[in-house]
């Protein structure tokens, strides 16, 4: 038997998925699930912030790999850049991630921890009773983030860092002239990202590997850069 929604009243749902076939089974289980919500789509981020900004959303269930606007690639940081404006403009909105991508939630650790929304993780290759299970986790305004736990700590200068130099490119110069601090700067948060990542110099060496080639597979196993 279908289950009312936790509060009380027509609710509102949003699912932004640029994949048809997920972004119907998502409609359709959760329509069966809560049949008196009204269940709102989106494809893009684009048209996910118009939705929002027209509509008082109880729950937002957000894949991480979408486009900005139509006629765009999908991208995992467009989805990232998403929850990052979702959850500064609306602290209290319930939102469940539900991705292949989950990794790539450590990037904004920090703004998870301080949503006061409900914040769930649900993995696309969970089966449809778990999924909703996390929906309802969300909705009553609870955080499960235990897929993402990590001992990493990464502050939000490293990131940076990690982004201008392995998706735009640029050499720790201009690195530094981007981020308005000094060259040597720069190549301090280096050696801090490769130690808390655990790639070293020595073992480097003895391996015969570069030592940024390293970084940024150690990057992208953990989720830090796509």
């Amino acid at each position: 038997m279908s289950q009312d929604l936790p509060k009380q009243g027509k609710q509102q749902i949003l699912v932004v998925d640029d994949h048809q076939l997920i972004l119907s089974g998502s409609l359709r289980i959760l329509e069966q699930k809560y049949p008196s919500a009204n269940i709102l789509k989106a494809e893009t981020a684009q048209e996910a912030l118009n939705i929002v900004a027209t509509s008082g959303l109880d729950l937002a269930v957000i894949d991480l790999s979408i486009p900005e606007k139509p006629e765009t690639t999908a991208q995992v940081d467009t989805g990232i850049q998403l929850l990052k404006t979702l959850m500064k403009n609306n602290p209290a909105l319930n939102i469940v991630v539900q991705s292949s991508h989950i990794k790539a939630l450590v990037r904004i650790k920090h703004e998870i921890d301080e949503h006061q929304g409900g914040f769930v993780i649900a993995n696309k290759g969970l089966s449809e009773k778990e999924i909703l299970n996390r929906v309802d986790l969300a909705l009553q305004g609870i955080t499960h983030t235990k897929d993402i736990k990590t001992a990493l700590e990464f502050k939000p200068e490293w990131l940076e860092v990690l982004k201008l130099a392995f998706e735009e490119g640029l050499q720790d110069k201009t690195i530094a002239d981007r981020m308005h601090i000094h060259e040597r700067t720069v190549r301090s948060y280096w050696t801090k990202i490769q130690d808390v990542l655990g790639v070293y110099p020595d073992d480097c060496k003895l391996e015969g590997k570069n030592m940024r080639i390293q970084t940024t597979i150690r990057a992208r196993e953990e989720g830090l850069i796509d």
